[in-house]
């Protein structure tokens, strides 16, 4: 295992063909990103809206599948050996997984999606009671269940493989296992390229929107102009900050900033509770708790047909459930990393129900304080959110009387969401083409985290998000088919361990040989 601080470039087949591929990728989005946009999102419309039924289900059946794993046979499978300990305590891993998953974007929508739900709800009449009770329940529904449970499938079957089986932290570690020889070989090669794919570009233009938000903070917060060259200069700090995080590795960099993040994010949450309505916001959250998981099951199969509402569902929902999926590999990497010792139903608990019930109580202070400023307040918060929503947070801000101190803590979290994200996705590329080297080289980080950064500023020259977020989708298509063939090497292997189950014909057979010898 190669040290981290030491400067050797590994260099491999997923290596250089990913590296191309980026390259050349970014290079169309650099000079013609229109035609790119057109291209890739034509592609991801029709197999979203022509496939809406086959996504959702898969979706669906990540929630289902993390919990059998969380409280059937397998939960008590530790990830590790049966007496290892886990290697970070369970506030830093929480820390560290929430903030490698969501990031930024919980800031960028936190006041904003629930608006638009409530302004535009699918199947019903907007601006009305029912409708905001509704738009929390769908803006659940997208960062939810459904949103973390694949992230806990990816990370899952790397998990066990890794530390469990001792192999290597790589995304076709499990395909390799369901296809021995050449065939597995190959099929591990596609996958890993895929993967690594999906990470670079996904990462992209999650940056771009975040420096985009920054930029927005820093022009409420300090004045400063909302220029190119603001972004710019923006990007280049946190170039050089997720840079130097990188060097720490994971017990200290990741672990630090995940920390802090965690930190200033409840603070900020805890200002616009009590700085808001308390009592209004504390029995929306209790409302949304009852409203979403009674209607969890419909919700997870409803694609409205009948309502001709199929573009809405390909806008909103399967968009943003291709998009988790798009953060499957760096995530699942990620989180496996980080998983080392826990039991299988430890590990899904953490990854899926803390999360979802922090999100939505984060959207329920940040949404209800929304719907209150529109239904009872001086309203004029929705036409800030449909102008632009990376103001639409720091817009929302304004509304409290410590305005300008939460704009200056949400530029600071934001900041550092981009640093811990950017810092993370930096460590996981140069595991993925390391052959899953759990401390990779110093030069493999450098050389990913530089061309992150060469591809965000292109994002931000280019104009277009949508871009970078385009082709995130685009490779998550195909990927989805690695992610089920990950699935069923893991339960072939997994199921080995069940101790209550038959043994397969030919091992009994043996074993009745060995008897009668």
């Amino acid at each position: 295992m190669s040290d981290s601080n030491e400067p050797k470039l590994s260099v491999n087949t997923v290596f250089l063909v990913s590296m191309s591929f980026c390259v050349a990728i970014g290079a169309w989005g650099l000079i013609d990103p229109d035609s790119m946009t057109v291209t890739m999102l034509g592609f991801t419309n029709y197999m979203l809206t022509s496939g809406s039924w086959a996504w959702l289900f898969l979706c669906t059946f990540f929630v289902i599948l993390t919990g059998y794993m969380a409280f059937g046979p397998y939960g008590h499978i530790r990830l590790g050996a049966d007496d290892e300990e886990p290697e970070f305590s369970t506030a830093s891993w929480i820390a560290m997984l929430f903030a490698g998953g969501m990031g930024s974007g919980l800031l960028l929508w936190g006041a904003a999606e629930p608006m638009y739900h409530y302004i535009s709800p699918p199947g019903m009449e907007g601006s009305t009671p029912a409708a905001a009770r509704q738009a929390l329940v769908i803006t659940n529904l997208h960062w939810g269940l459904h949103a973390w449970s694949i992230y806990a499938v990816c990370a899952l079957v790397i998990a066990y493989f890794t530390f469990r089986r001792g192999q290597s932290s790589m995304i076709s570690t499990p395909i390799k296992a369901l296809f021995p020889g050449q065939t597995g070989e190959a099929l591990g090669k596609v996958a890993d390229i895929l993967a690594v794919l999906s990470v670079v570009f996904g990462l992209a233009g999650s940056l771009a929107m975040g420096t985009l938000g920054v930029r927005s903070g820093s022009f409420y917060a300090f004045g400063t102009p909302e220029t190119l060259t603001a972004s710019l200069v923006i990007l280049f700090i946190l170039f050089v900050c997720y840079m130097l995080s990188a060097t720490t590795g994971v017990d200290k960099g990741i672990k630090i900033l995940s920390n802090v993040n965690m930190i200033i994010a409840i603070l900020i949450m805890l200002l616009v509770l009590f700085a808001g309505p308390t009592q209004y916001i504390l029995e929306a959250f209790i409302d949304s708790i009852g409203a979403y998981f009674s209607g969890i099951f419909i919700m997870s199969f409803r694609l409205f047909p009948f309502e001709g509402l199929s573009g809405w569902s390909a806008g909103w929902t399967l968009t943003y459930l291709i998009w988790w999926l798009a953060w499957g590999p760096f995530i699942g990497i990620f989180v496996a990393r980080i998983s080392r010792g826990r039991t299988i139903r430890e590990f899904c608990i953490g990854v899926v129900m803390v999360p979802t019930l922090f999100s939505m109580l984060w959207f329920a202070v940040f949404g209800a304080a929304g719907f209150y400023i529109e239904m009872h307040g001086g309203g004029g918060l929705k036409e800030l959110i449909f102008e632009d929503v990376t103001k639409a947070l720091f817009g929302f801000l304004g509304f409290f009387p410590a305005g300008n101190i939460l704009n200056l803590l949400a530029v600071a979290l934001m900041f550092v969401f981009l640093v811990t994200s950017a810092d993370s996705g930096t460590f996981v590329l140069s595991m993925m083409t390391t052959d899953g080297n759990l401390n990779p080289p110093l030069m493999q980080k450098m050389v990913w985290g530089t061309l992150i950064a060469a591809l965000t500023a292109g994002t931000l020259f280019s104009g277009s998000v949508t871009v970078a977020k385009a082709m995130a989708i685009t490779g998550a298509i195909p990927f989805s088919v690695i992610v089920m063939l990950q699935i069923v090497g893991f339960m072939r292997e997994i199921r080995k361990e069940r101790t209550d189950l038959p043994k397969p014909i030919e091992a009994r057979g043996a074993a009745v040989g060995q008897a009668e010898s």
